[in-house]
């Protein structure tokens, strides 16, 4: 009886790498095939319990910088990077080596190049990353989430296939709750988060245009809001102030849950966010991150205000009036919200997870 294959998932440290990198490890799990993952010095930070056999960091650094001295330092670490995972890959002996966007990626799968194993990235935005640029040349299978992905060059069509985004069993399991009926006398539950880590921003910005709210839509505010650990405090005390309920934390652990019971939620643009949105189809308020290289939240946050399941506004946009005009607007608009959250599921690409997993299973019979 033959050992089981190993498959390596390479990810950073960032939730939206590392979520569908769990959610493919459960996957290939459920199929008998042993998981290790490769990551960066940050680990699994967000004590997911990711379903690895073990765990590697291995050193990488992020280009950021242009001159020489940055340019040096960043390839030298990403050198000794390679190195280390060329060394753990020569024990580990893996079928295949997948990797999630981010320069962490890129010393695993250059080792795995290097060593002949089968090789694919997944890119989660609509926007091809910068690391998945330099390596999609090198790599034998290019997954994509959108149907059109921006950045991905004509010499390597032919090796593109479309996923969707796999989403962790949590999620699956709280897409099975139906929309909540919204009516005039019954609480409006708004859910509040910038990505894993929550976003200052929007700690700034929604407690206030809440308060702004007439008072008879306020008094039926429920509000769950993910914060980063030190504006906790602060942000508590603004809902306290203008008397909205609210529990206000750092980390929700059953975020997918609040999502589902949600009737809108108030977010960034980042890619677990959206596969999560679309998965459990709930309509949104859209404000992506400004200032990326290649505005990728951007790009993810028109793809579903084109369609109608989401409102898409720009930080630079964004006012205290504009902001609690718009929730106010929509409070009063359950069948405009509930028309979001069909639109919004339809665009989930269904068994992400199961066709990413097919797509690695088919790689690793055509690498014999």
């Amino acid at each position: 009886m033959s050992a089981p294959k190993t498959v390596v998932l390479a990810a950073g440290g960032t939730g939206g790498h590392l979520f569908p990198a769990f959610a493919l490890a459960e996957e290939l799990g459920r199929r008998g095939l042993v998981v290790d993952l490769a990551t960066d010095m940050r680990g699994d930070r967000y004590g997911s319990g990711f379903p690895a056999r073990t765990i590697y960091q291995i050193p990488s650094a992020t280009v950021r910088g242009r001159s020489p001295v940055a340019l040096a330092k960043t390839g030298l670490q990403l050198a000794r990077g390679i190195g280390s995972a060329y060394r753990i890959l020569g024990r580990v002996k893996p079928a295949a080596v997948i990797g999630f966007g981010g320069y962490p990626t890129f010393p695993p799968l250059m080792a795995a190049r290097l060593r002949g194993i089968a090789t694919a990235v997944h890119e989660q935005n609509a926007v091809l990353g910068r690391a998945n640029r330099l390596l999609a040349s090198r790599v034998d299978c290019i997954a994509t989430t959108f149907s059109e992905t921006k950045f991905l060059s004509n010499a390597v069509r032919a090796r593109i296939c479309k996923t969707g985004n796999p989403v962790r069993a949590a999620v699956e399991t709280a897409a099975e709750a139906a929309y909540p009926e919204l009516r005039d006398e019954t609480p409006f539950h708004i859910v509040v988060f910038g990505g894993s880590q929550g976003a200052r921003f929007l700690s700034e910005s929604v407690p206030g245009a809440l308060k702004g709210l007439p008072h008879p839509l306020r008094q039926r505010l429920h509000i769950v809001q993910q914060a980063r650990e030190e504006d906790v405090p602060n942000v508590k005390k603004l809902y306290q102030d203008a008397r909205i309920k609210a529990e206000v934390g750092s980390f929700f652990q059953n975020l997918p849950e609040l999502i589902a019971k949600s009737h809108l939620v108030i977010a960034r643009a980042g890619a677990s966010t959206v596969a999560e949105l679309t998965v459990i189809g709930r309509p949104a308020v859209l404000i992506p991150l400004p200032g990326a290289l290649d505005n990728d939240q951007l790009e993810n946050a028109k793809r579903l205000a084109e369609s109608g399941a989401a409102w898409c506004i720009e930080q630079k946009d964004v006012t205290a009036a504009r902001l609690t005009d718009e929730i106010a607007r929509l409070a009063a608009a359950p069948n405009q919200l509930a028309d979001a959250a069909r639109q919004a599921k339809s665009m989930a690409s269904g068994n992400a997870a199961i066709a990413l997993a097919d797509v690695v299973e088919e790689m690793i019979v055509d690498h014999r």
